[in-house]
């Protein structure tokens, strides 16, 4: 009787056979792991953003109630623009207290119709640190801004879908959504 070492034929069919089925149970879940981390990218800004528009708000009613508001307004007029003691100071808000941009000037008004440019403002000013890339309708960036009305639509573009995050001025809720 010859002493034979190795696998039988068989036996390397069965292996070949469990690795066949194990690869196409697992294969799927690798392939929409890339979907997987762009949706929790949009999800991580999406947070970031809400968190930013509450720490503003936050900011602006200690600063109104507390009277400090650095355009000398007294502490019960709503007329504060420049959000003194978040970021830089220079986060602009509405007379609701939500951000609004950067640029703004005199005192704000209740409703203030949002621009491509006032809502990669708000984004680049309260993000802060390493925020996204944004622009209007450029190449090279992670989000493309939007505007309609109050509203700033921010659409993902490193997917090639049209994943978005809305920012609401007028009510500060911050959404997002996959397609």
């Amino acid at each position: 009787m010859k002493n034979s070492k190795g696998f039988t034929l068989i036996e390397l069919i069965v292996v070949i056979v469990i690795l066949g089925i194990l690869a196409a149970v697992a294969l799927p879940r690798f392939i929409n792991s890339a979907k997987d981390a762009h949706e929790a990218a949009v999800k991580g800004i999406s947070g970031g953003l809400a968190s930013a528009v509450l720490l503003v708000r936050s900011q602006y009613e200690l600063n109104r109630n507390g009277g400090v508001n650095g355009n000398g307004c007294v502490a019960s007029n709503t007329c504060q623009i420049n959000v003194g003691g978040f970021g830089d100071g220079t986060v602009d808000v509405n007379a609701n207290g939500w951000p609004i941009g950067t640029a703004r000037a005199g005192a704000p008004a209740a409703t203030v119709a949002m621009t491509p440019a006032t809502c990669n403002q708000v984004f680049d000013s309260i993000l802060q640190g390493s925020a996204p890339t944004n622009g209007v309708g450029a190449a090279a960036v992670d989000y493309i801004a939007t505007a309609n009305g109050t509203v700033c639509t921010f659409t993902y573009q490193l997917d090639g879908e049209d994943d978005t995050i809305t920012y609401d001025a007028n009510t500060g809720t911050v959404t997002f959504t996959f397609i």
